[in-house]
């Protein structure tokens, strides 16, 4: 493993309340038409960064835009998220090799595909975290 470790969106959560800071990797058309995690409860703003654009197309920019995003202190915990959980893990690995501690959310923000093929098993919003899924 090349990050400091994969966890849940409920341990993410806690992490996220001491201190820790979200990094959403998925597209603008994923954070616009899916939502985003609702993170006002806790004392960092999230990161937006996309991994990947629209059609898998990968972000050139992504090193740079942590770099200058994310949190001076190398030390300050950075959460990674995309849909599922794929993205996240190889965005934490880059960022564990820039020197941070990085963890990677395994459900992602909608999960796996239940039998049905809709998104409704786990993740972040199944699980029951706060999202700014359905306000205005």
């Amino acid at each position: 493993m090349s990050h400091a470790g994969d966890i849940t969106p409920l341990e993410a959560w806690e992490k996220l309340k001491s201190g820790a800071v979200l990094v959403d990797v998925r597209t603008e058309e994923e954070w616009a038409h899916i939502g985003i995690p609702d993170t006002r409860q806790t004392d960092n703003d999230p990161l937006f960064i996309p991994w990947v654009f629209a059609g898998g197309i990968p972000n050139p920019d992504f090193i740079n835009e942590l770099e200058l995003q994310g949190p001076e202190d190398r030390g300050t915990e950075l959460v990674f998220l995309c849909r599922s959980g794929q993205r996240s893990a190889a965005a934490a690995s880059v960022a564990t090799n820039l020197g941070f501690t990085a963890y990677n959310v395994i459900e992602g923000f909608e999960g796996i595909p239940g039998p049905d093929g809709q998104r409704t098993v786990n993740g972040w919003k199944n699980r029951g975290l706060p999202t700014n899924v359905g306000q205005e």
